[in-house]
């Protein structure tokens, strides 16, 4: 199994367009680097591709990506399809760059397809493109041979959906397994609290990407100066995260979906330090991992 990580950034990236806070503000002058809204690419046989998540910088990436390049007609794509873990708009609305390709197949929960419903209207209009509803915890075959399993781990909705009437689980991780290698990779980048039966999940897979949105409680409105809101956006902060984790040395362990206003994007802060001490990593867009 191949997997590229596309994007490790949260909702807007890094720097986020209206935010001159430090990490920003860093990017801005070339100390740190660009980072991209979170997203994977995942294969099997590198010839079949599937995205986890869609976000506005989808197209970017794609073109950033070399195994993820048209071919070898002049409209072929390895990119057969999406999962979605969530029904967020920095997650879904890569999907209208998508819209040109032919058989695209979208795979998510009941609650985000039931949410994406006006979306879906739209992209009728442009092609054949087919939906599939995730069932927790039943593995399904992807084309190229990868099995993957959805395990649900939070309720929270997106803004726009919270007067929806359906109920269930509105955020999933999804666990892929390569039957070839025995190759296990665990993506959950919206963990809004470590759920029963997830260190089961993290102790074996061979490489977990995992919510690093914040790196404690109250980082946000530190970083604005305004209170944020930030413990209702469904996200475990590093500083609750990092303990569980260091359970697991066994397991290469990464955080993804940062927020341009956490520290650890900066090698030389302490914060950094700290989660390279537990043996845990924050990667670049682009990284390739084998497993």
């Amino acid at each position: 199994m191949k997997v590229v990580v596309l994007g490790t950034a949260a909702g807007g990236g890094v720097p986020q367009w209206n935010c001159a806070c430090g990490p920003c503000g860093a990017v801005r002058a070339g100390r740190l680097p660009v980072r991209t809204q979170d997203a994977v690419a995942v294969s099997a046989n590198g010839v079949d591709w599937w995205l986890v998540n869609a976000s506005p910088d989808i197209g970017a990436q794609l073109a950033a990506t070399p195994e993820l390049a048209p071919g070898p007609g002049p409209r072929d794509t390895p990119v057969r399809g999406v999962l979605f873990t969530d029904a967020e708009l920095d997650h879904t609305l890569g999907l209208a760059v998508l819209r040109g390709a032919p058989g695209l197949r979208v795979h998510a929960p009941a609650t985000v397809l039931h949410a994406l419903a006006p979306t879906r209207a739209v992209l009728a209009t442009y092609g054949e493109c087919s939906w599939r509803q995730v069932e927790p915890e039943q593995a399904v075959v992807l084309a190229g041979g990868l099995e993957v399993t959805a395990f649900p781990v939070s309720g929270k909705r997106p803004r726009y959906a919270v007067d929806s009437p359906v109920a269930g689980h509105w955020v999933v991780a999804y666990r892929f397994h390569d039957p070839a290698t025995g190759g296990v990779l665990l993506y959950a980048p919206c963990l809004a609290s470590w759920p029963s039966g997830f260190d089961a999940l993290v102790a074996e897979a061979d490489v977990v990407l995992l919510d690093g949105t914040f790196y404690a409680p109250s980082e946000m409105g530190a970083a604005t100066g305004r209170p944020s809101g930030q413990a209702a956006m469904g996200h475990l902060p590093i500083a609750h995260s990092l303990p569980e984790l260091r359970g697991h040395p066994a397991t290469r362990r990464i955080y993804t979906h940062l927020n341009n206003t956490n520290p650890v994007l900066d090698p030389a802060s302490p914060e950094h330090a700290k989660i390279a001490e537990a043996g845990v990593e924050v990667v670049a867009d682009g990284t390739v991992i084998d497993l």
